[in-house]
Parts: structure tokens; sequence; C-alpha cells
């Protein structure tokens, strides 16, 4: 059954009173304080924060990277506190993509090889997506460089490729442009925000920058745990 909010649209992403705690740091206030929030299939969502405010901590628990002490997080309808290790990891290679402030590239393979090694393990390459998607980030002249042979906005473009390459129904993007000058990262933002329309992909995008939030269909402000 597809679940549907107020509006109608289609929920995929649904945060209910979500508490997290990370034992023996010798902090009392948990890192996220009953955290709920929502995304619809399609829909970008940005969340800003200052640093420590949980933000980065809730995109990790959204993408099964890590695991929260109560509350529950639904994704495409599948609560994430029943998934075992091979469960969390086949969301990875299918519905759900990551990309971080750090590029993550395999040194050892070429940019071609980058692009298309998360679907190649998720079984969902389609090499004409791969071609478009190399056109348009403008990757095309560089497919057969390493990732030490290019500019760091050149590697942020390969790392959105590579998540994109799957068709996942949502990207979670943890400061994507946050090693970037202005110019690369404007440029950076303009073709993911292209592309997850071009996809039909959720985007929930963590970033400290009001200016990129203000980009999105919607802004939160997570506050010492909480939404503010």
């Amino acid at each position: 059954m597809t679940t549907t909010d107020q509006q109608g649209g289609e929920m995929l992403l649904r945060v209910q009173d979500v508490t997290k705690k990370y034992p023996g740091t010798g902090v009392t206030r948990p890192v996220l304080d009953g955290v709920s929030l929502q995304l619809n299939a399609g829909e970008t969502l940005a969340l800003t924060g200052e640093s420590g405010s949980g933000k980065s901590t809730l995109l990790h628990l959204a993408g099964a990277l890590d695991s929260f002490d109560s509350g529950e997080i639904l994704l495409d309808g599948k609560a994430l506190s029943r998934l075992d290790d091979t469960g969390r990891a086949a969301l990875r290679r299918g519905p759900v993509a990551l990309v971080f402030q750090q590029f993550n590239l395999i040194s050892s393979l070429t940019v071609a090889q980058n692009l298309s090694f998360h679907a190649r393990l998720g079984e969902r390459f389609d090499p004409d997506w791969i071609a478009r998607l190399t056109e348009r980030l403008g990757l095309s002249e560089f497919v057969a460089r390493y990732p030490e042979q290019l500019s760091g906005g050149q590697q942020q473009r390969v790392a959105i490729g590579r998540a994109l390459a799957l068709r996942p129904r949502l990207l979670l993007a943890d400061e994507p442009t946050g090693n970037l000058d202005e110019i690369a990262s404007d440029r950076v933002l303009d073709l993911m925000l292209e592309l997850v329309g071009a996809a039909g992909t959720a985007l929930f995008l963590v970033t400290h920058s009001t200016e990129i939030a203000a980009r999105l269909d919607r802004h939160l402000h997570l506050r010492a745990g909480r939404i503010a």
C-alpha cells in the first residue's frame, strides 16, 4: 500500500520521534531528541544546523548507516529498525544512494568505472543512463582518468553521477559542496538539482548554507537535536 501525506503526495521517507545517543561520550543530551520529519517522492528537502546539531547523524540514520535508540524511520514503507545488515546494505544498492562531502571515489578505478560501480553492484546498470549522466555532468573527456587526476569539483561530479547511476528513489547528500569554491559549488548544485529532477529522485540534503537551502522545495533547521 502506498503511503500518502495530508496533501496527497506519496510519502517516501518518514522519521518518527527518533532519538539517538552516543554512549560513553560523557554527554547526557541525545544527539537527536525526538526528531520527526517526512519527505515525499520527488521532493527536495534541505536540513541546516550548527556543527554538532545532529544533522549529519540524522542523514546517516535515514541511509541505514547507523542505528537509533528509539522512534522509527520508514523508507518506502519499510521500517529500518527491522532490517538486518544485509537488508540495510540492499537499501544502499537500490532505493537509496548517498553523496558525502568527502568524495569517497575508488582511486584504482577510472572515472567511467567509478560512475558504474554501484549500479553494477546493485544490478541496476543502464549504459544509456550512465552515458547521459556522463555527458550532463561534463565528464566525457575525463572518463579514462583516475580520481587523483581530477579537480575537487570534477571528483564531486563523479560522486554524484555514481550515486544517481542507481536511479535511486532517495538521494542523501551530506554537505556535497562543502569542499568546493563558490563557482564549483554553484555548478555542482545546479547539476544535482537538474539530475534528481530528471530521474524523479527525492533529495534530502544537509548543508550549513541557507543560500543553498533556499533553492530546495523545503527547508528545516535542526537545533540541539530537535527540529526548530
